[in-house]
């Protein structure tokens, strides 16, 4: 079910929990194990959430939902200010939530070869504009034509299966929603979570080790407890 102008993220979540758990049922029992399964629905992370939980026949790391429209929004924005092409502008991270509470993080992205932050030496800019500006950006866009977006989203899906399957380059990383059990970020088990992710060879791999400062990790935090919420509304609703 679609999101619509004035639409509540609970809103969607009631309407969306039924067709998911419908999804994964379906595709726990007609699906190959090695499907590849992209949810782009919103909520999308709570949702491909539902459909896995009701897939268990289906690795987990077999579910991922979109931010990528997010990560490629972030490098546009960051190109324009940089007065850069997006082709040299890499490695921003969309953590969390593909929501209002999404974190764009340029702490470890790169322009021209060089950290975003250095080339871009504008704090207020980071924080008053950014990071505002990607975080409610799909709000903007339904306000504006009543609709989602539709021709970027399709992009952001062409760019996240082409990476997903075919690999990402050595030394860049996209941004995916996937399962966070296991992670070394903090970030609570059990969750669709955005993280920065290499693949090679039809997998995902978080990218570990990355410095989070404390603006990051209060930012990071932020956008999982919404991620909690919700999977605790759903879950209700499921057994309601």
């Amino acid at each position: 079910f679609p999101r619509k102008d004035g639409m509540e993220r609970k809103d969607l979540l009631t309407k969306n929990c039924g067709i998911f758990k419908e999804q994964g049922e379906l595709l726990n029992t007609v699906a190959s194990k090695s499907v590849k399964v992209l949810v782009v629905g919103n909520p999308a992370n709570t949702n491909c959430l539902i459909a896995s939980e009701c897939a268990p026949n289906i690795p987990k790391e077999n579910f991922s939902a979109l931010t990528r429209l997010d990560h490629n929004r972030a490098l546009g924005q960051l190109a324009i200010k940089a007065n850069a092409s997006l082709e040299e502008v890499h490695n921003s991270i969309i953590w969390g939530n593909h929501s209002s509470t999404q974190y764009p993080d340029i702490n470890h992205a790169t322009i021209k070869g060089k950290p975003a932050k250095e080339v871009i030496d504008d704090e207020a800019w980071y924080t008053g504009e950014f990071i505002p500006c990607i975080q409610k950006r799909g709000a903007a866009i339904i306000a504006a034509r009543k609709l989602s977006s539709a021709l970027s989203a399709a992009q952001a899906i062409s760019d996240h299966m082409h990476d997903w399957v075919l690999g990402t380059p050595p030394g860049k990383y996209v941004s995916m929603a996937v399962s966070s059990t296991g992670n070394k970020y903090g970030v609570a088990d059990g969750l669709i979570y955005s993280f920065p992710v290499s693949c090679s060879g039809g997998k995902w791999t978080i990218v570990d080790g990355l410095p989070i400062n404390d603006f990051s990790r209060d930012k990071m935090k932020a956008t999982e407890n919404e991620l909690m919420e919700e999977k605790t509304m759903s879950m209700e609703i499921l057994k309601a």
